[in-house]
């Protein structure tokens, strides 16, 4: 027999994973817009993005403490890890700003998927703050993806005339 877990259990863990997720996307997204010199577009919503992912953390975590619970630190220094090791090896790739756009649209997406169960899972908890904080983050998440998917094409025609050029860095 499996024990069983009612849904306030399994939306505090998920909103746990949520948080460590945005102190993850919020290390990669700094680390990129570091090293971001010739972009200045990407690199300003970039920054835009971070700020939004820092009112996310901090929605995340008064969800996670109105249910009487805390951000889990392993899980959050497990993201701050792995966005680390992601910064490292862009930092190698001749075609690191590509990587990194394509890099986002991607992450972005399993931060929209994290919303959805979210949303669900507060729904079925009966916690309607928690749903319309996670709707709140759901939109941010939506409009950062759908930045990314529109100007993917700008980045790379930005990047391929650079490369081009043997006066121009186009790595970053």
């Amino acid at each position: 027999m499996t024990a069983t877990q009612e849904p306030r259990e399994n939306l505090m863990n998920w909103l746990r994973d949520a948080h460590a997720m945005e102190q993850q996307a919020e290390t990669m997204l700094t680390s990129q817009s570091e090293r971001l010199e010739h972009y200045p577009t990407l690199k300003a919503r970039i920054d835009q993005h971070i700020n939004e992912t820092k009112g996310q953390q901090a929605r995340l975590e008064s969800c996670i403490q109105r249910l009487g619970g805390s951000p889990s630190t392993l899980k959050d220094v497990g993201g701050k890890l792995m966005a680390f090791a992601q910064g490292m090896s862009g930092m190698v790739m001749s075609d690191e700003v590509v990587k990194g756009a394509m890099s986002g649209y991607v992450f972005e997406h399993m931060e929209i998927a994290s919303c959805t169960i979210l949303i669900a899972a507060a729904k079925a908890a009966g916690d309607a703050e928690t749903q319309r904080i996670c709707e709140e983050n759901l939109r941010e998440e939506e409009a950062m993806a759908q930045w990314l998917l529109e100007h993917l094409p700008e980045v790379t025609k930005t990047f391929l005339a650079r490369s081009a050029d043997p006066d121009a860095e186009a790595k970053r």
